[in-house]
């Protein structure tokens, strides 16, 4: 047993957190998302929120401030409204970032996202049913 370590992190996202290196991503997504068909690790958490894994991730985590662009979400279509999960998102990185790189979320479409995600070092697949509760996070340096 480790001290201090969220229980809703489970050993394997723990040793694929420690294994990524600077530049490396890591996408937390949501119930829906197409984790098996695209990805090259993929992990389930059953019973885990993506803004609680998010918060208990970003405790360990450091995000790249070598890049303007550390964290990307999936734009939904022009008609649909900002998800409401993405001001816990927000919240969440302006209290837990302690690089100080997160400024603005980077949206990109959503096949463009998914392509995103293919070259990710893993994605870990949540129980959160919010539309569009899907977030990439690029590693940086402590």
């Amino acid at each position: 047993m480790l001290r201090n370590i969220p229980s809703i992190i489970s050993p394997e996202l723990m040793k694929i957190l420690m294994e990524m290196g600077h530049n490396d991503y890591i996408v937390l997504a949501d119930a829906n998302y197409p984790s098996a068909s695209g990805a090259q690790r993929a992990v389930r958490l059953e019973g885990v929120a993506v803004d609680a894994l998010l918060d208990a991730v970003l405790q360990f985590f450091p995000l790249d401030n070598f890049t303007p662009n550390p964290v990307v979400l999936m734009k939904p279509r022009n008609e649909e409204p900002e998800p409401e999960i993405w001001s816990s998102f927000d919240r969440i990185l302006k209290e837990r970032d302690f690089c100080k790189a997160y400024k603005s979320f980077h949206l990109i479409e959503r096949f463009d996202f998914y392509e995103y995600a293919k070259k990710a070092y893993a994605i870990v697949q949540t129980a959160t049913t919010a539309r569009y509760a899907n977030i990439a996070l690029q590693k940086g340096v402590i």
